[in-house]
């Protein structure tokens, strides 16, 4: 049953049916063949009608083209791009949550928030120590939560005290460049 006819569904049916009538060869060997010419023509036909004007970037130099050379320069300028987050390796990714972590953790407004954050940080550093996720070494340490709150406090204070510096500084300079007023009328004695 399992002969080599030609009908389909068999396993000894040729492959390729489509044969040019000139050279007798398989159809999809001369689109391979002729596969460059095409591309060309269609760049050609593209360049033609003006695709390719006013790209971004027209006429100016890439940029960072004379450091270093970086096999991994192009999804690096993607990323920075297209801003895409969460696809560094855990240690990469929790060093820079780590640079991170005090200005999240002044967007706070209690102490207990503090705490749950900075806890929730160290779970996540050391599931990453413990847990062998690959990449680059891990170096981002664990923090304090009792130190981490106590700096919370200093940094609200501080920012609360320069506020209330600048907020003096404004009313005595807009004080002393108003004009006196007079009062309308006067008592006379």
């Amino acid at each position: 049953m399992h002969g080599s006819d030609d009908t389909p569904g068999t396993p000894d049916a040729p492959r390729d049916r489509e044969r040019d009538g000139r050279t007798g060869g398989s159809a999809a060997a001369a689109r391979i063949e002729n596969q460059t010419q095409w591309v060309e023509l269609q760049l050609q036909e593209a360049r033609d009608r003006g695709d390719f004007d006013d790209l971004p970037g027209y006429g100016k130099p890439i940029r960072d083209l004379g450091s270093q050379h970086d096999p991994d320069w192009w999804v690096k300028r993607l990323v920075e791009r297209e801003n895409i987050t969460g696809v560094l390796p855990p240690a990469l990714a929790l060093r820079t949550e780590d640079a991170e972590l005090d200005a999240r953790l002044d967007r706070l407004a209690s102490p207990d928030e503090v705490r749950r954050a900075v806890t929730e940080f160290n779970d996540r550093v050391r599931r990453a120590l413990y847990g062998n996720p690959g990449g680059p070494p891990l170096v981002t340490r664990q923090r304090d939560v009792d130190d981490e709150v106590h700096r919370w406090w200093e940094r609200r204070e501080s920012r609360r005290r320069l506020a209330a510096e600048r907020a003096r500084a404004e009313r005595q300079e807009a004080e002393r460049t108003q004009p006196t007023r007079r009062r309308w009328f006067r008592r006379t004695a």
